[in-house]
């Protein structure tokens, strides 16, 4: 397991953030560093990180979890999100993900939500999803999941 702490994520954290989140090419929209925590070394190097994002319409989006490439299978994804869930009580909480993460969250009780169960933002999302399924691989589709308890 990698030597690292877990913290809110500073300001000085905001770039460190948003370079792995655009290196791990998931939805750079929303970044507000007040609201992320941040995994790092006892030297302060960043690991990995996540947030729960707020949307307009009062749903809460686990997101913006990334991980080091070099980092990665030493807990420390697992490690933030039970961080975050823990922060935040308030159910029902998404996120969105490749389809080959499912079996990941799922460990944590997320469960994929069908169109029809979507709150508004999730659905366009889904419905943009849509649009690319003929050119993404099975692993690589869009997957909406939500955690009720």
């Amino acid at each position: 397991m990698a030597d690292f702490v877990l913290r809110p994520a500073g300001r000085e954290d905001f770039p460190s953030i948003r370079a792995l989140i655009r290196d791990t090419r998931i939805n750079p929209t929303g970044l507000d560093w007040h609201r992320f925590v941040v995994a790092v070394t006892p030297s302060g190097v960043l690991l990995g990180c996540g947030q729960i994002k707020p949307h307009r319409d009062g749903v809460l989006e686990l997101a913006s979890l990334a991980v080091q490439p070099q980092a990665r299978g030493q807990g420390i994804a697992r490690a933030i999100v039970l961080h975050l869930l823990e922060k935040e009580p308030s159910r029902p909480l998404f996120l969105t993900c490749r389809s080959r993460l499912g079996r990941l969250y799922r460990k944590f009780g997320f469960t994929p939500v069908s169109q029809e169960h979507l709150p508004p933002y999730f659905r366009l999302l889904s419905w943009l999803g849509n649009l690319f399924r003929g050119i993404l691989d099975e692993q690589n589709r869009l997957l909406i999941m939500r955690l009720e308890k």
